[in-house]
């Protein structure tokens, strides 16, 4: 049988559309990464500094490995690049499938694309000047005297980047409501009388994604379940079918 040459024509012209986003992309991250390179140590101290606020004075992170003061650094300069190249990234996904929308779904995905990178940069911001702050407070208030704090960067560059990327993420929760109310698959009145069970199930998430730790946990959790609220209020701006 053979092949539509129209329809191969099209499929090797969005491979290509695809392939050209792609890069732009890519050379987007890189060029952000090599713009910051020249300050990876002052990205690293914006970024230890949550805890070495609270640590004694003269303390100091230590290195395991004989190459994470080179690497963590630049690990760390690249989380940055990556975050702040989202806008390019979000724009070669938009000029990969405009052409192919209606206009009302232009304004749909359009708005969620940038409502959800906007609640996602609110949810690490929330994290780094809230979260961190009032969790090595509290880690440093109970430690004991004769125990020293000795942070390794490898470890402490995992543990703040999965707590970045865990609020960032129930930051999304307002868009994911909005949708789901939007493309009727859940209504208000549903949303309203699960209240209860969200704000049980908001403990339960926070339980598994969170460090083991009191203050990260029941934090999450409310701000989930605030986030849940918000996404209600939101969704109430949507017509109701009758």
């Amino acid at each position: 049988m053979n092949d539509n040459p129209s329809t191969i024509d099209t499929l090797s012209k969005n491979l290509i559309e695809l392939r050209k986003r792609l890069i732009f992309s890519l050379l987007g991250i890189i060029l952000i990464t090599l713009g910051l390179l020249p300050f990876c140590r002052d990205i690293y101290q914006i970024i230890a500094n949550p805890l070495m606020t609270y640590l004694p004075q003269g303390s100091q992170l230590i290195a395991i490995d004989v190459v994470a003061p080179f690497f963590v650094p630049v690990k760390f300069t690249l989380a940055v690049a990556f975050f702040l190249s989202m806008p390019n990234t979000i724009y070669q996904i938009w000029q990969f499938i405009a052409p192919g929308l209606y206009n009302k779904e232009k304004l749909l995905i359009f708005g969620t694309m940038i409502s959800s990178f906007i609640l996602f940069a609110f949810g690490v911001m929330f994290c780094y000047f809230t979260v961190l702050p009032m969790l090595f407070k509290f880690i440093t208030g109970f430690k004991m005297a004769d125990i020293a704090m000795m942070t390794d960067i490898d470890n402490y560059l995992n543990f703040i980047l999965k707590l970045f990327l865990i609020f960032g993420i129930a930051f999304e929760t307002p868009v994911i409501i909005f949708i789901l109310v939007k493309l009727n698959v859940l209504t208000i009145q549903q949303l309203t009388k699960a209240r209860k069970y969200f704000f049980v199930g908001a403990f339960v998430i926070a339980a598994i994604v969170t460090p083991p730790d009191v203050i990260s946990q029941i934090t999450f959790a409310l701000s989930l379940y605030a986030l849940y609220e918000l996404g209600i209020i939101f969704s109430r701006l949507i017509p109701q079918r009758d």
